[in-house]
């Protein structure tokens, strides 16, 4: 039996922290699927469609052959169900962070038994970034090319009247 793991997350934008634990994770199972929840209740800059697009631009530039992406709207617990996935890969970045998906890890564990989750911290050079934390320099004008894959720079840009220098 081949264990399907899933990557799920906003992504709003997909950062170089998430292409590093999508890298990571990719390498650990044989196959990875990254779940773009549409989650409108944080009001994303991207819709969904887009979001799923810049995510498989970044896998594919990436070159990983064992990764696809796809979009949901629901609980992650149900799409893991629907989908095969036994294993919830979860980035963390502070211990505020490892106590949150603790918790959710244990609660999604309650709602599908065969649900194990994974935490994976990125790499230290993007231990500080977040979508939201992009978005707001984006929005102030600060360069973006050391901040999100460079399949994501030009559309980043666009979304806030910025132009690539």
């Amino acid at each position: 039996m081949t264990v399907i793991a899933a990557y799920s997350g906003t992504f709003d934008p997909i950062t170089l922290g998430h292409s590093d634990i999508i890298g990571r994770a990719a390498a650990m199972f044989p196959k990875l699927i990254v779940a773009v929840g549409a989650n409108i209740a944080k009001s994303p800059r991207f819709d969904l469609n887009e979001r799923v697009a810049l995510i498989e631009s970044v896998i594919a530039d990436m070159k990983l052959k064992n990764v696809s992406v796809m979009g949901f709207d629901g609980l992650v617990v149900d799409f893991a169900r629907e989908n095969g996935v036994t294993v919830l890969v979860r980035g963390v970045r502070t211990v505020g962070d490892v106590d949150y998906e603790k918790q959710m890890a244990v609660m999604n564990r309650s709602l599908y038994p065969k649900l194990d989750t994974v935490m994976l911290a990125p790499a230290p050079e993007y231990a500080h970034l977040s979508s939201s934390l992009v978005r707001e320099l984006t929005g102030l004008g600060a360069p973006v090319e050391k901040l999100v894959p460079k399949p994501v720079v030009a559309d980043l840009l666009k979304r806030f009247g910025r132009k690539k220098k």
